[in-house]
């Protein structure tokens, strides 16, 4: 199925408004069951993108893996940032979500005026000047990047993970749920990478004693998810 192609047009409104350097955030890891969650950023300017640039999630493996290195010499600048299962567990997903996206933008080299954020919610917020952005992975050219970045250099963390614990299957399904994941988890339990705070667990009997509470959002985190 053909996709349109990400456009400047979110950067330019923002540039029009006084932003001389944005940068586009996109998230990967935060509905999986183990691994950390990472916030890939991406400055692009307005150059014209490669070729077949888009959501990382509507391209096949091998075309990410094909379009990372691409990407990772074109753009002017990009970082990534991580929050690991125990800041997961213990900080809850929005936070956790927020410790990532400020570590990769601390690590540009640049820092900028504006943040394109792909979603419905602002889970970084001040003192960042925020856009969000419904489908910005896939209608923003510099959050399409930071998607294939981070997805791409997630992925390849997982399968390094993975080849101590092959039973799991990360290398194949990056920690999130699949048949080969779950039957690993019902044998032999959570390992070191899991967060323990996933409903996962509710599922296992013989584990779910491990399970910790997951941290509850604060006032503010709840105002701005919708609650």
């Amino acid at each position: 199925m053909p996709y349109d192609p990400p456009t400047h047009s979110v950067e330019r409104s923002l540039r029009r408004a006084g932003a001389q350097l944005v940068v586009g955030l996109d998230e990967v890891g935060r509905g999986a069951w183990a691994g950390p969650v990472t916030v890939g950023a991406a400055v692009t300017g307005l150059r014209k993108p490669p070729e077949g640039l888009t959501d990382s999630k509507l391209l096949t493996e091998r075309r990410r893996d094909a379009l990372a290195p691409v990407l990772a010499d074109w753009v002017l600048a990009y970082a990534l940032g991580h929050a690991s299962p125990e800041e997961c567990d213990e900080l809850g997903m929005t936070a956790a979500l927020r410790l990532a996206a400020l570590r990769a933008l601390e690590a540009l080299p640049v820092r900028p005026d504006a943040v394109i954020l792909d979603g419905k919610h602002d889970y970084l917020g001040g003192p960042w000047r925020v856009r969000t952005v419904i489908k910005g992975d896939q209608s923003c050219v510099c959050v399409s990047a930071a998607s294939v970045l981070a997805k791409v250099h997630r992925d390849g963390m997982m399968a390094d993970i993975g080849a101590d614990l092959p039973a799991y299957g990360f290398a194949e399904n990056a920690g999130y749920p699949s048949p080969v994941h779950r039957a690993a988890l019902d044998e032999y339990g959570p390992t070191e990478h899991h967060r323990l705070s996933w409903a996962y667990l509710d599922a296992l009997p013989k584990w779910s004693h491990l399970k910790r509470g997951r941290a509850l959002p604060s006032q503010d985190e709840q105002l701005s998810l919708g609650f």
